[in-house]
């Protein structure tokens, strides 16, 4: 079995970090099995260089070695990317292809970002995982591979299982082994090792010195965070080398390169609403929507009693709650002899005679009985009422009517009919 340090050398991996370590021991155990591996770990670790090592250290190092970034294909068109697809299957098949999984039989397939997988997609790379079957899109002929698929992700896959937007039978598959690998803010003593190779490889690169950095700029490249890991350091180091004319970088100076959110401080979780939050919130509107249909009524009823008492300081009185909700509430009592003006709207006009209050024509006050019922808000029945209204009013003249509702004259002949009026 090789060694840890020769399998770095091998690949160009830095680091004596215990996590990375671990991670790599494990990848040289399983690379001779063909068991599914699992690849975890945040964005930039360097996930990739775990299949290289499980398929050249392992018995189909001869075969081919297919990468395939998950995230990156459409939806649409990874079915065909990864089983293939037969002439005509679809809108521009004009010929049938092979997918990867027929392409690599007999090598590994590695999958990254596999937590990106339409549902669909994962279906039909679970099957190829149980028995290697898989059928090209538009065949119905089943169709046999072998192929060691490696796996990456940086998608928490409890999250996304819980959210189902993976399946749990899928995601036991694919991790017979989990390798993780660890952040780079948890490797600090392979930090300024990893930045000196990568000043190194640089200044080679650029045909200039290369660059160091002080005891003080090292100090804070060591307590920065590393949201990006190995690729965001990797950019800072060629950043540095290319803009920097002193090839001795201060604190300062390396200071000026380093987001300013970047510190080593606890990291704040912006939590998304859940969907009982969106509950609560559509009850709190309805309610104040009842409240306020609540309200329309009150205010309803205190301008029927106006109408039949006419005795305004009576009923302000007796209203007084429901004024001060609609007018709202001074600090001290409200004065009702001042207070006409608030409620010259809902006064009712006296008669010349004092003593005889305001009357209607119909004094059973039928309409007021209309009022208190609940409103109809069908838009037909509003619609119907409009154009008998005014075919009443121009007696039957289609003209005069069409013209007052603001519609044309066939339009109206149309209405007519509709309604059967």
């Amino acid at each position: 079995m090789e060694s840890i340090q020769a399998t770095k050398q091998r690949f160009g991996i830095i680091g004596n970090s215990a996590g990375l370590n671990r991670a790599i021991e494990k990848a040289i155990q399983v690379a001779p099995t063909d068991i599914s591996v699992l690849v975890t770990g945040e964005s930039g670790v360097g996930k990739e260089s775990i299949p290289k090592i499980i398929h050249s250290l392992s018995h189909r190092k001869h075969g081919k070695y297919i990468a395939v970034n998950c995230g990156a294909i459409p939806e649409g068109t990874i079915d065909s990317e990864l089983f293939g697809h037969e002439k005509g299957a679809f809108t521009g098949a004009t010929q049938t292809r092979n997918g990867y999984f027929e392409v690599a039989d007999g090598g590994t397939i590695f999958l990254d970002e596999v937590g990106e997988l339409p549902l669909t997609t994962q279906v039909r790379l679970l099957r190829v995982l149980e028995n290697g079957e898989f059928i090209k899109v538009g065949s119905s002929k089943v169709q046999k591979t072998n192929v060691r698929i490696v796996a990456a992700t940086n998608v928490h896959m409890f999250d996304a299982i819980k959210k189902e937007k993976f399946r749990e039978d899928l995601y036991y598959r694919l991790s017979t082994v989990d390798i993780n690998l660890p952040p780079l803010r948890d490797r600090q003593e392979d930090i300024h090792l990893l930045f000196r190779k990568f000043a190194s490889d640089f200044a080679l690169k650029y045909k200039m010195p290369t660059i160091k950095l002080s005891e003080d700029a090292v100090n804070i490249l060591l307590k920065f965070r590393w949201s990006g890991n190995i690729r965001q350091l990797r950019n800072v180091a060629e950043q540095i080398s290319v803009l920097e004319q002193n090839r001795t970088i201060s604190a300062d100076v390396l200071r000026s390169y380093l987001p300013s959110t970047g510190d080593n401080l606890p990291a704040v979780i912006k939590t998304s609403k859940s969907e009982g939050d969106f509950s609560s919130e559509r009850e709190i509107l309805y309610k104040v929507l009842f409240d306020m249909k609540a309200d329309l009524n009150d205010l309803k009823k205190l301008t029927m009693e106006l109408m039949k008492t006419g005795n305004s300081k009576e009923v302000q009185k007796d209203n007084e709650t429901l004024i001060q909700k609609i007018y709202g509430s001074d600090d001290e009592t409200p004065n009702y002899e001042d207070s006409s003006e608030r409620l010259q709207v809902l006064s009712i006009p006296q008669s010349a005679n004092t003593n005889e209050s305001y009357s209607t024509p119909n004094d059973n006050y039928d309409f007021a009985e209309e009022i208190e019922e609940e409103e109809t808000l069908s838009l037909h029945d509003k619609e119907l009422e409009l154009i008998k209204k005014s075919l009443e009013r121009h007696n039957g003249k289609r003209k005069l009517a069409a013209e007052e509702l603001g519609i044309s004259e066939r339009t109206l002949y149309r209405k007519i009919k509709q309604f059967d009026l």
